[in-house]
């Protein structure tokens, strides 16, 4: 029953935004953002970089001051936000230890930043066991659990995600909006993850806080996008960028809309350019690599796969670009193997519904289309609403000879397709 509501739930959502697509339709101006292209300086960069200069100083001159310690691990997390360097973001880990030892891991403050560290290194057991010590400690209690809420919902613990929701309710609280939109989009009830994000963007404007404002803006723009809402998405996407001409993720937005809504691959690849260019972001090649399969240039295709395994080899990523990982690594014949063992390692670390929707990938990928329905039918089916997900489902009932259950979502993510890519169009078509 509950699969059948959400599937209804499903189509409901995807005739909603069927509606509003039509493929080939110009939404994008260049002139809107072809400044944001060619910019020379990076403010944000210089200013964090100056802040980490400062700090390293007082801390040069009286290393006992473990403080500063603390103050160079944020101006290293902003520079990893900005340019998308692992390496900033280990510095400041590294800094986040030294500040936790000295204060025997009994400051909050510091047992959060180390927490929300781990989260972003995708280490979210670590980031728990850290998140559970200052809340018992008790210190500044609410942000505590605003970062439970963070965590549980990264492990796909919902009923924890829950509790802790309804402990900060505050429906004027930008910490507790952002929380209840990113709830509300997990369970699938689009409309009111966009109707609180709208709500925070206010409080944000009302604050005048750039960066948080910025921080809507892009995450409201995926929501739009998500809703089939394009031309909204867009003008969020450029409202960010008006806020900082160095957004890559923004700039990553509206190529996504040039390639998968106006079905423009050179310019979307023009518009990513610049972005790898300032953004050492791994996954950024992947897109790239994407568009140039799409462009039937197989040869920049494997180019920019290339420059994805390169830099993942970075043991500091860690387990960062696991999913991607085992994406790409089940569409080829030598590392197939090696995409099922590390999806069974994420489904260990963070057991959610796309951890085993992966796993199920691999153990199609891998020739046992059995297994894989078993793990779908336990673990995917009737629990998440994501089109990727989807797809592999469908593509496994089908190959379960499980025809008409295929088919039901076939024609649902024929709905998907701005979500899911271009590329995707004829695999859907093939179910």
């Amino acid at each position: 029953m509950k699969y059948i509501q959400l599937i209804l739930l499903f189509v409901t959502f995807l005739t909603l935004t069927g509606c509003n697509l039509a493929p080939n339709k110009q939404i994008t101006n260049v002139n809107d953002y072809n400044s944001y292209l060619s910019v020379q300086k990076n403010q944000a960069l210089e200013n964090s970089t100056s802040e980490f200069n400062f700090w390293k100083t007082k801390l040069d001159n009286t290393p006992n001051q473990y403080p500063y310690n603390a103050k160079l691990a944020a101006a290293n997390a902003t520079m990893f936000k900005i340019t998308g360097n692992i390496d900033a973001l280990k510095e400041a880990e590294q800094n986040l230890l030294i500040a936790n030892e000295k204060t025997s891991y009994n400051s909050t403050g510091y047992l959060r930043s180390l927490a929300r560290n781990y989260i972003s290194q995708h280490r979210f057991k670590e980031a728990l066991a850290l998140a559970t010590k200052a809340e018992a400690i008790g210190e500044n209690l609410q942000q505590t659990q605003y970062l439970l809420f963070d965590v549980y919902l990264e492990l796909g613990n919902m009923p924890k995600v829950e509790e802790y929701l309804s402990k900060v309710k505050n429906l004027k609280d930008f910490d507790y909006l952002i929380r209840l939109s990113k709830y509300n989009d997990h369970i699938g009830n689009l409309d009111n993850a966009i109707k609180y994000l709208e709500v925070s963007l206010e409080i944000a404007k009302s604050s005048k806080n750039n960066y948080l404002m910025q921080w809507n803006y892009t995450n409201l723009a995926d929501y739009y996008g998500h809703a089939g809402r394009i031309k909204d998405s867009y003008n969020a996407y450029l409202s960010a960028l008006a806020l900082d001409e160095n957004d890559s993720y923004a700039k990553k937005g509206i190529a996504w809309i040039v390639f998968s809504y106006e079905r423009n691959p050179a310019e979307a690849l023009r518009i990513l350019e610049t972005v790898t260019k300032e953004n050492a972001a791994p996954d950024y090649h992947l897109l790239k690599a994407e568009i140039a399969e799409y462009m039937g240039d197989i040869a920049e295709k494997e180019n920019q796969i290339e420059k994805y395994v390169a830099k993942v080899a970075n043991k500091n990523y860690g387990v960062m670009y696991h999913k991607y990982d085992v994406l790409l690594f089940a569409d080829d014949a030598s590392k197939k193997e090696i995409a099922l063992q590390l999806a069974q390692q994420e489904t260990q670390e963070r057991p959610t519904v796309q951890s085993y929707d992966l796993l199920a990938w691999s153990y199609f990928k891998n020739g046992d289309a059995k297994k894989a329905l078993e793990i779908s039918r336990n673990h995917v089916i009737g629990k998440t609403f994501e089109p990727e997900a989807l797809l592999h489902t469908a593509k496994i009932l089908k190959a379960n000879g499980k025809i008409e259950e295929a088919k039901v979502l076939k024609e649902e993510l024929l709905g998907a397709v701005y979500e899911l890519g271009p590329l995707t169009e004829k695999e859907i078509k093939n179910i």
